[in-house]
C-alpha cells in the first residue's frame, strides 16, 4: 500500500505558479475528505483544510498580490477581485470553524466555502496565474515560490509520526491565528522580517 504525502511533492515545485496550481489541487482533495470523513473523524479532516486554506491564501496575499499589483496589466483591478473573493470565503470559514463540524448547518455551510473557494481558485488560475506566468522571469517565480513553500511547510496535511505535537502547537487557534504566523514565515523566508 502507498502512503505517499503529497506536501514533499508540492516541495519540488520551483515556480510559483505550478506551487500553487498543485495546492488548489490539494485543496479540493481536502474538500472531499471533510465531506466524506464520518461525524467523529470530521474534525481532523476540517482542521487539515482550514490550515491549508489559511497558510495557502496568506501566501498569496503576501507574496503573489503584491507582485500582481506591480506587474500585471490592470494588476489592482485583478488583485482587488481576489481579495474580495478570499474574504467572503475567509469569513465563511471563520463562522463555520467557531461552530465546529457538530454544527446542524456545518455540511450546508461547507458546500458554501466550497463552491466559494472553488470558483476563486478558478478565477486566479484564470485571470492571474495566467498572467503572472507570463510577465514574469522564471528568477522571480523562483524566489516567489521559496516563500510560499516556507509558509507550506507550516501546514502539512498528514503530519509524519513524531511532529505532530510541533505541528499542533504551531498551528493551534482560530485562522486568523495561523494566517498570523503564517505571514511571519513568509516574511522571514523572503527577507522581509520588519514589514
Amino acid at each position: 500500500m502507498s502512503d505517499r504525502q503529497t506536501v514533499p511533492e508540492l516541495m519540488d515545485d520551483t515556480d510559483v505558479v505550478d506551487l500553487l496550481l498543485r495546492q488548489h489541487a490539494l485543496i479540493r482533495d481536502l474538500f472531499d475528505e471533510v465531506e466524506e470523513a464520518p461525524a467523529a473523524d470530521r474534525g481532523e479532516a476540517f482542521q487539515r483544510l482550514v490550515r491549508m486554506l489559511a497558510v495557502h491564501e496568506t501566501a498569496e496575499e503576501e507574496i503573489v498580490h503584491p507582485y500582481a499589483r506591480r506587474k500585471l496589466d490592470g494588476g489592482d483591478s485583478v488583485v482587488d477581485d481576489r481579495l474580495a473573493e478570499e474574504n467572503e470565503a475567509k469569513q465563511l470559514l471563520m463562522q463555520m470553524d467557531k461552530a465546529g463540524p457538530g454544527a446542524p448547518q456545518f455540511m450546508t455551510n461547507l458546500a458554501m466555502l466550497r463552491a466559494a473557494v472553488l470558483a476563486h481558485a478558478r478565477s486566479e488560475e484564470r485571470y492571474e496565474f495566467t498572467q503572472l506566468r507570463a510577465q514574469t522571469s522564471e528568477a522571480e517565480r523562483r524566489a516567489m515560490a521559496a516563500g510560499v513553500k516556507a509558509a507550506e511547510a507550516m501546514a502539512p496535511t498528514h503530519p509524519h509520526p513524531g511532529t505532530e505535537s510541533a505541528t499542533k502547537n504551531l498551528l493551534l487557534g482560530t485562522p486568523i491565528a495561523i494566517m498570523d504566523r503564517a505571514r511571519d514565515v513568509i516574511r522571514q523566508a523572503m527577507g522581509k522580517e520588519h514589514g
